[in-house]
Formats: C-alpha cells, sequence, structure tokens
C-alpha cells in the first residue's frame, strides 16, 4: 500500500495519510468494541437478573406452600417433582431437606444431575448465597439454598436447596464472543482500509498545494492554487497560499525595478566620471580645464556617495535590529531648526518657507536626527517643485485620542502638484513624477521612501495629498509617547 507519492524522502509511518489511517482505524475499533462490550454486558445482566427472578420466585411458591399449607403434600411434589420435567430449556431442580438435612423431597434425577453431597457442601458453607456449580455430565447449574418455616406458627424449618441448568446460557454468550472477537477481526482488517481511502481524499488538497508550491520559483510566481471544490478550512488555507503569492509576485517586481533604478542611477554618475576623464586625458590642457573636470567629478562622486548613503539607510531602517535613539524632543523647535536650514535656498528660488505652531510646546519621544531628515527631505522636494513667489508651510499640531495622543507634522506648499496616477507609487523607491530623470533636477527618488521608512520606525505613518497646479501637503504622525 502506497501512502504518500513523497513518502521517499520520509518513513511511511510519519505520513500524515498514515496518521490519520491510524486515528481512524484506532476510533472506529475503540467505538465497535465499546458497543458490542456494553451489549454484551446488558445481555449478561439482564440474563442472570431473570435467573435471579426465576429463583427468588421458585423459593417464594415453596415457602409459602410450606408455611401455609405444610400438610399439602402433593400441591409440593407437583411444584418440585413435576414442573421442572415440563421445562425443555434452563431445567431446575429442587430438593428439600428437612431435619438433620434429611431428603423430603427431590425433583426426579436431580441425583444424575449433580453430586448431591458436594452440593450440601457447598450449600451449608455459603447459605443463601448463589454459585455456580459444574454437573456431573459438565452442566453449568447456578445454585442457592433458603431456609423455610413450617406451618403458621412454625413447628421446624426446612432448607430449600435449588439448582437451574445455565448450560444453554453459556453456550448463547460464547457463541456471542465468538461472533464479537470474530466482527473485531473484520473491523480491524477493514477500518484501516476505509481509514486509508478517507484519509487519501481528505489530504489530496493538500498534496495539489503541495505540487504547487513546487512549481513556484523566482522566475515562475504566477501558479495559483483553484480552491473551488476544496474544504473550507482548505480553501481557506488556499487563499491565504494565493495571497502570499500575489505578495511575493509584487515584491519581486518591485526588487526587479528597483534593481534596475539601482543600475541606472549608479551608472550616470559612473559613466560621467569616466566620460569626463577619458576626454581630459585625450590631449594636454590647461590647470583650469584639469580643474573644470576635478569639479565636476567632485559633484559626480557627491551624488554617488549620497546615493549610495541613501540605500545604506533604507537597508538599515528595514534590519528588525535597527534601534531608535528617542529623547523627548520639543517639535516646534526642530522645524524652526529645518526652517533656519533650508531659508537660504527658498529665498534664492523666491519662495516663502516659515513655520506655525500654537502656544504650548509640542514635546514627544522622538528620534530628533531622523525626524529631521524626513521634514528636511520633505522641505527638499517642497523648494524644488514650487516655482518662484510660491510658499512653504511647516506646522505641527498634537491630537489626542481615547487610547494615546500623536504629534501631527505638515508641510505643505504651493507647487506643482502631483499627477493623480503618480499618487499611489509616489512612496516607491527611485519612483520619479518627471520621468525625464534628468540631472538637472539631482533627485534620486529616494526621498519619500526614506520619509515613510523614519515613520514606520517611529510606529507613525505618512500621509499626502496633492491637487495639480495648487500645491501638496503631506502629513507626518508619530506616537507621542515611544513604547513601554
Amino acid at each position: 500500500m502506497s501512502w504518500n507519492a513523497s513518502s521517499n524522502a520520509a518513513p511511511w509511518w510519519s505520513t500524515l495519510a498514515f496518521r490519520l489511517t491510524a486515528g481512524y482505524a484506532l476510533a472506529g475499533l475503540c467505538l465497535v468494541f465499546l458497543a458490542t462490550a456494553s451489549l454484551y454486558l446488558v445481555l449478561l445482566s439482564e440474563l442472570e437478573k431473570s435467573t435471579d427472578l426465576f429463583l427468588a420466585d421458585k423459593l417464594n411458591v415453596v415457602r409459602t406452600l410450606l408455611r401455609e399449607r405444610p400438610q399439602d403434600w402433593e400441591g409440593l411434589r407437583e411444584e418440585i417433582e413435576l414442573e421442572s420435567a415440563a421445562r425443555r430449556y434452563e431445567q431446575f431442580y429442587i430438593r428439600l431437606l428437612g431435619e438433620r438435612s434429611t431428603p423430603l423431597l427431590t425433583t426426579p434425577g436431580m441425583a444424575e444431575q449433580l453430586d448431591l453431597s458436594l452440593l450440601a457442601r457447598q450449600t451449608q458453607s455459603r447459605p443463601g448465597h448463589p454459585f455456580f456449580m459444574k454437573g456431573t455430565h459438565g452442566q453449568t447449574f447456578w445454585v442457592t439454598s433458603a431456609l423455610a418455616e413450617v406451618g403458621s406458627p412454625s413447628t421446624r424449618t426446612d432448607i430449600i436447596e435449588i439448582a437451574i441448568d445455565i448450560s444453554l446460557r453459556e453456550e448463547f454468550l460464547a457463541r456471542y464472543r465468538r461472533w464479537f472477537l470474530a466482527v473485531l477481526l473484520g473491523c480491524f482488517a477493514i477500518f484501516p482500509l476505509i481509514g486509508y481511502q478517507v484519509a487519501r481524499h481528505g489530504i489530496r488538497p493538500v498534496e495539489e498545494i503541495a505540487t504547487t508550491a513546487q512549481h513556484i520559483s523566482s522566475t515562475n510566481l504566477r501558479e495559483r492554487i483553484l480552491p473551488e471544490g476544496y474544504p473550507f478550512e482548505l480553501a481557506s488555507l488556499a487563499d491565504t497560499f494565493n495571497k502570499m503569492l500575489d505578495r511575493l509576485e509584487e515584491s519581486f517586481e518591485r526588487i526587479s525595478r528597483f534593481s534596475a533604478d539601482i543600475a541606472h542611477d549608479l551608472r550616470t554618475p559612473v559613466n560621467n566620471i569616466r566620460g569626463e576623464a577619458e576626454v581630459a586625458l585625450a590631449r594636454a590642457r590647461t590647470v583650469d580645464e584639469y580643474r573644470d573636470v576635478l569639479g565636476s567629478c567632485l559633484e559626480e562622486a557627491v551624488r554617488l556617495s549620497d546615493l549610495i548613503s541613501d540605500l545604506l539607510f533604507l537597508a538599515r531602517a528595514e534590519s528588525p535590529l535597527t534601534h531608535l535613539h528617542r529623547e523627548r524632543v520639543n517639535v516646534a523647535e526642530l522645524l524652526d531648526g529645518v526652517r533656519d536650514y533650508y531659508e537660504a535656498s527658498a529665498e534664492d528660488g523666491g519662495i516663502s518657507l516659515t513655520t506655525t505652531a500654537g502656544t504650548e510646546p509640542v514635546i514627544a519621544e522622538l528620534d530628533r536626527t531622523l525626524v529631521q531628515r524626513a521634514v528636511g527631505n520633505l522641505v527638499s522636494n517642497a523648494v524644488a517643485h514650487t516655482p518662484s513667489g510660491g510658499s512653504i508651510v511647516l506646522g505641527t499640531t498634537v491630537e489626542t485620542g481615547a487610547e494615546a495622543s500623536t504629534v501631527r507634522i505638515e508641510v505643505s506648499d504651493t507647487g506643482e502638484g502631483i499627477p493623480p496616477d503618480a499618487m499611489p507609487r509616489v512612496f516607491d523607491r527611485f519612483y520619479r513624477v518627471d520621468t525625464s530623470r534628468s540631472q538637472a533636477s539631482g533627485g534620486t527618488g529616494l526621498g519619500l521612501a526614506i520619509v515613510q521608512s523614519i515613520m514606520l520606525l517611529h510606529g507613525g505613518d505618512v500621509e499626502i495629498a496633492s491637487q495639480l497646479g495648487q500645491g501638496t501637503r503631506v502629513t507626518l504622525s508619530i506616537p507621542v509617547s515611544g513604547p513601554r
């Protein structure tokens, strides 16, 4: 019997099919055993109860005759000698003993069926207690004895011994036990087969999921599991698996685009440096010409260095080992510092750069350097995309919620705005709304990705709203207190 197509990698007894089969078979066998054993015990109890009631009834009849009609020997003889002969099954025998154990009446044939002397000894050793006794021909008897008062008032006390042949009952119970054993043996042979079929049918969807998973690789992420017809639990598993594959496919596509963007943005400054160096070395040049070439190469090297620094920062930000250096910071003062830093470049572009804050200080536990970098990236983008005569405003507020308070930092401008079709991708790495990638713009497309990473590190988030020709507003939300 083959348990699993992949069982070559593991012992057959460790497979899920074997465990389910064993569980089904054991459960079925236990159920059949308990049911049959319960029926057997109930049957045995009812047969014993019936025999005990019969013995009690006979003893009561004989006692009544001895007490109320002690001279009615015909009635006693009929009860003791004649009624037993009329029974075909479960014949019984009665012996009435008088004083000094003298036999008064005995059912015919009792001496041939039972050792009367042994019977007398055993009834004397346990009077009134039923017991089993073997007959002279191997039959099984259920025997009891009792004292009977003779006359009313009593003149003497006789002994009644009664034995009923239960051989047929024992044979019936023996047949039942053999049938019980045959049923168990049949179930022992059949239940594993049934359990195996049930187990195989039950784990077939799991095998199909495993087969689909085996076909998935970095170059083939389009495989999906069709959950139609699966049980609810496995359909839910298949749906979860498909969603995981969707995320993986999206991640691989993003990584591919990311790798292509890295290659492009690294190759451009390197090619510029190489081209300028080759041109400079093509012939002898003056000192000023060499100075211009070196200055241009330095600009490209700075651009390359900034790009590498941004990439390293993003890599560290995604590491689970990254820790923030939190401190209590006055957010309004932090925004004033950012404004002072970018004020000169804003004035050069004819842009008004201001901050707004309430009278109360806004204090939060955050990493000052990282938040300054996030706000600085936003201001730098705003300066680059706001025409002369425009304005940029930095503001902060505190929003108090039911569980915690949140600091909101807003950077809004009156610049060009962002097209609606570009909004879903503005936080993607290397994504630029301006697809020309002009060197004059100086951007790497990592600014907003860095802002988002910094907010995630603080347990906050970033939102952006924009309209073409009217400007953009970016909101940073940071919990007032860091995690405890």
